[in-house]
């Protein structure tokens, strides 16, 4: 594990981040890398496209909205 230097604002806008996701700072720097990276590596995936496949591969499934009508 490392250490990485991060502009002061940039840390801010974390640790609000964290505070609404219910993650610690060092989660959510974590999660938003891991996003960012998984984005970049595949551009022609949405963000939801992103969290799906991840979530899939964590075995965690949802049921299917019903149509709102």
């Amino acid at each position: 594990m490392g250490i990485v230097n991060i502009e002061d604002e940039l840390h801010d806008q974390i640790r609000r981040a964290s505070s609404v996701s219910h993650r610690s700072i060092n989660a959510q720097a974590s999660f938003w890398i891991r996003i960012g990276m998984l984005c970049e590596m595949n551009p022609t995936l949405s963000f939801n496209e992103v969290m799906a496949a991840e979530l899939r591969a964590a075995g965690v499934s949802a049921p299917g909205l019903a149509n709102a009508s």
